[in-house]
C-alpha cells in the first residue's frame, strides 16, 4: 500500500479490497482441487490474500475453506519446493513477484508537489488516473498469485504436496518471516556458485541424449527472445500510457482556453476537450488490455522459461555425478586388480547404481515436464493473444464510433 500518499486526496486508497482477476496462466485441466483468490486487501506494508480452497479430496478435512496468506508465505511455500529432492524432475512454477507499487506512489507525490502549477480539473483527472493505474496493478498482482496456486492445484504432484496442504489449510499464521541480511548474503553466495556451475556444466558436459540436448539449446534462445518481446511490449505500453497522459494536459488546455473567449467558441473548445478526454479512456484501456494479455503473458513465460532452465540445470548436474560415478568405479576396479581389495569395488558399483538410478528417473519426469511446458506455454499464447486482438478490435471501433459522433457534434456547434 501507499506509505505516504501525496495529500489528503488520496488518503482513501489506504485500504482497497478487491476481487481477484483471474488471468489463467498455468494453462491446466479441471482437477478435483480448485484453488482462488476470492479477495485481497492493500494495507500500507503488505497485501492480504484471501486464498478459497475447494475440493473433493480425502486428504483434506473440509471440502471448502479460506485462509488469509501474505506474500512471505508464498515465497516460503515456492522455496519448500524447490528445495526439495523429490520434485528435482518437475518444472517449479515461478514464484509471484513481491507487490511493488512505488511507481505510483512516486507518481502521487509528483502529482502533490505539482498541484499549483494544473488547473483544479486537470489535477482531479490526473489524480483519477493514477489511482485506476494503482488499482490496475493491484489487480495484476493478484492474478500473478493466483496463477502461482492454480499451477500447483492442477498438477497432479504438487496438489498432494504437505507444504501445498498446510498452506491452503491452515487457518492461523504460518509464521513466516523474510531473511535477514546475513541469510540474504549466503543465498546470493549460493546462487553465484550455482550460476557458476551452470555455466561450466553447459561448456563441459555433453548430453548424449537428443532430446534433451534439443530443449536446452531450445529454451535458451527462447528465453532471450521473449526476454527481448517484452521489454519492447512493456515499451508499447508506456508509449500508449504517456499519450493517454498528454491527452489530459491538451484537454485541460482547451477547456481553460474556452473559459475566456466568446459563448461560441466556448461550447466548440469544451467540446474538442470533452472528445479528447473520452479518447484518453480508451486509449488507457487499450493500454491496460496490453499491458495484461500481452506483456504479463510474456513476463510470466519469461520468468517460466527461466524455471525450465533450472530443470535442466539439475539434470545436467546429475549427468554429471552419474558419469563421476562410472570413472569411479573404473578407478575401484583397477585398484582391485592391483591390490586384490573387493570392498572399494562393491561401494563404487553401489554409488554407480544410485546415480544412475536419480539421473534416469529424473529423466523420465523431466521429459514429460518439458512436454507439458511445451503445450501449456502454445495454448496460453494463443488464448491471450485471441483475446487481445478481440479488445483491440472493440476498442478500434469504439473509438471509430466516438470520432465520427464528435465530429459530427462539432460541425453542428460551429
Amino acid at each position: 500500500m501507499l506509505e505516504e500518499p501525496a495529500n489528503e486526496d488520496t488518503d482513501n486508497m489506504k485500504d482497497v479490497p478487491l476481487k481477484a482477476d483471474r488471468s489463467d496462466n498455468a494453462g491446466g485441466v479441471e482437477s478435483q482441487l480448485h484453488v482462488d483468490i476470492s479477495d485481497a486487501l492493500s494495507e500500507r506494508d503488505k497485501v492480504k490474500f484471501t486464498v478459497h480452497t475447494k475440493t473433493s479430496l480425502s486428504s483434506f478435512a473440509k471440502p471448502e475453506f479460506s485462509v488469509v496468506r501474505q506474500h512471505e508465505e508464498f515465497i516460503w511455500l515456492h522455496s519448500a519446493l524447490e528445495e526439495s529432492a523429490d520434485y528435482s524432475g518437475f518444472i517449479i512454477p515461478p514464484a509471484p513477484p513481491r507487490p511493488d507499487f512505488d511507481a505510483s506512489r512516486e507518481k502521487l507525490q509528483k502529482l502533490g508537489e505539482g498541484e499549483g502549477n494544473m488547473t483544479k480539473e486537470e489535477f482531479n483527472k490526473m489524480k483519477q488516473e493514477l489511482e485506476q493505474e494503482y488499482l490496475a496493478t493491484f489487480k495484476k498482482t493478484v492474478a500473478m498469485h493466483e496463477t502461482f496456486l492454480t499451477r500447483l492445484a492442477s498438477h497432479p504432484v504438487f496438489r498432494e504436496d504437505h507444504n501445498f496442504k498446510v498452506f491452503l489449510e491452515y487457518d492461523q499464521d504460518l509464521s513466516v518471516r523474510g531473511k535477514n541480511r546475513k541469510e540474504r548474503l549466503e543465498g546470493l553466495v549460493k546462487s553465484f556458485a550455482k550460476t557458476t556451475d551452470e555455466l561450466l556444466l553447459q561448456a563441459t558436459q555433453r548430453d548424449v541424449d537428443e532430446f534433451f540436448d534439443h530443449e536446452k539449446s531450445f529454451v535458451i534462445v527462447y528465453h532471450e527472445h521473449i526476454k527481448e518481446a517484452t521489454h519492447r511490449a512493456d515499451r508499447v505500453t508506456r508509449a500508449r500510457k504517456n499519450v493517454a497522459d498528454s491527452y489530459i494536459k491538451v484537454s485541460g488546455g482547451l477547456t481553460q482556453l474556452g473559459t475566456v473567449e466568446s459563448n461560441q467558441l466556448d461550447r466548440f473548445l469544451h467540446g474538442v476537450a470533452e472528445l479528447f478526454e473520452r479518447v484518453r479512456k480508451i486509449e488507457n484501456r487499450v493500454a491496460s488490455d496490453e499491458d495484461l494479455k500481452l506483456s504479463d503473458n510474456l513476463r510470466y513465460y519469461q520468468r517460466d522459461a527461466t524455471a525450465v532452465k533450472a530443470l535442466l540445470y539439475r539434470r545436467l548436474r546429475l549427468l554429471a555425478d552419474y558419469e563421476q560415478a562410472n570413472k569411479g568405479l573404473e578407478k575401484a576396479r583397477a585398484k582391485n586388480k592391483e591390490v586384490h581389495v573387493a570392498v572399494d569395488v562393491v561401494e563404487a558399483e553401489l554409488a554407480q547404481q544410485e546415480a544412475c538410478e536419480r539421473f534416469e528417473q529424473m529423466s523420465s519426469k523431466a521429459k514429460e515436464e518439458l512436454t507439458s511446458f511445451k503445450t501449456r506455454r502454445v495454448a496460453a499464447f494463443k488464448k491471450h493473444l485471441v483475446e487481445l486482438s478481440e479488445l483491440e478490435i472493440k476498442h478500434s471501433k469504439a473509438q471509430l464510433e466516438l470520432l465520427k459522433n464528435s465530429i459530427a457534434s462539432l460541425k453542428a456547434a460551429s
